[in-house]
């Protein structure tokens, strides 16, 4: 039975989009920009259809020319095969499958999935709805606001930074308590030992020039959660912008958190290592 349904996005009609004046007669999208989606998938058959769906929508709605690039390391549930479905539905120019052989990681994951981007704007995010793609479009008029070289989305903001109107306050759902400790404590070490000049060190929802990512991402070491902490620090160490969008962060629908003690010792010793080398 097939799982993807013909869900295919129309452009918006409504003249509502904020970049709506700024894509009419730009081919590329707005400013000629194209913008490409690096989703890292392991186990995401029933999360992939929805959030492909949601993030041709966004980008359709608002005038914007993109790709989703699905980096899959061999899930055995059946991603792939739906990953295929998905390309039939919306064009395989959209939605591009490149699988890697087995689960090698996050960090390696978006090292495969950026030597395939053809956008010159890059985003990184979770398949599995903790990374909503509605806030896509507050990251991009930030950048576009004050030429920025990375946005990242942060859960403990109030507020933009640098400051711009319009948007809410950031926060985490479906979090137990423990893990909201965890989260808070583990950017408290990283803002104390580090001092990256952002609000969220352990997020992984980001948008980057893509020759901004390419040259942090080559210098990056760390595997793991810890790739996203040190792409961070290399950046502000590196002398690139940065900018911060409050985000919502709901805990995935379907599957399982892939975020263990492993991960946690492992993030504990990433950030002694960033402090002793950077």
């Amino acid at each position: 039975m097939s799982v993807v349904l013909d869900m295919a996005p129309q452009p918006s009609t409504s003249g509502s989009s904020p970049f709506a004046a700024a894509s009419a007669g730009a081919g590329a999208g707005v400013g000629g920009h194209k913008y490409s989606v690096i989703l890292p998938t392991y186990n995401e058959r029933k999360n992939l259809p929805i959030i492909t769906w949601l993030l041709a929508r966004t980008f359709t709605e608002n005038g914007l020319d993109y790709e989703i690039i699905i980096v899959d390391d061999a899930s055995p549930d059946g991603t792939q095969e739906v990953a295929r479905q998905l390309q039939r539905v919306y064009g395989e120019d959209r939605v591009l499958l490149k699988p890697r052989a087995g689960k090698l990681g996050l960090g390696t994951a978006y090292v495969h999935g950026l030597s395939f981007c053809s956008g010159d704007f890059v985003i990184i995010m979770d398949a599995d709805f903790s990374h909503h793609p509605k806030f896509i479009p507050d990251f991009i008029r930030l950048q576009q606001t004050y030429n920025l070289d990375i946005v990242t989305g942060t859960r403990y903001r109030s507020g933009p930074t640098p400051a711009a109107p319009g948007m809410p306050a950031g926060g985490v759902y479906g979090w137990d308590l423990k893990r909201k400790l965890v989260s808070r404590g583990a950017n408290f070490l990283a803002d104390v030992v580090l001092q990256p000049g952002v609000s969220d060190l352990t997020g992984s929802f980001r948008l980057y020039r893509r020759h901004v990512l390419t040259q942090i991402i080559a210098l990056t070491q760390s595997k793991g959660y810890v790739f996203q902490m040190e792409m961070m620090v290399r950046a502000r160490a590196l002398g690139y912008t940065v900018g911060e969008v409050p985000i919502t962060f709901v805990d995935r629908i379907f599957g399982e958190s892939k975020l263990g003690a492993d991960e946690i010792v492992g993030y504990a010793k990433g950030v002694w290592n960033l402090f002793t080398s950077i």
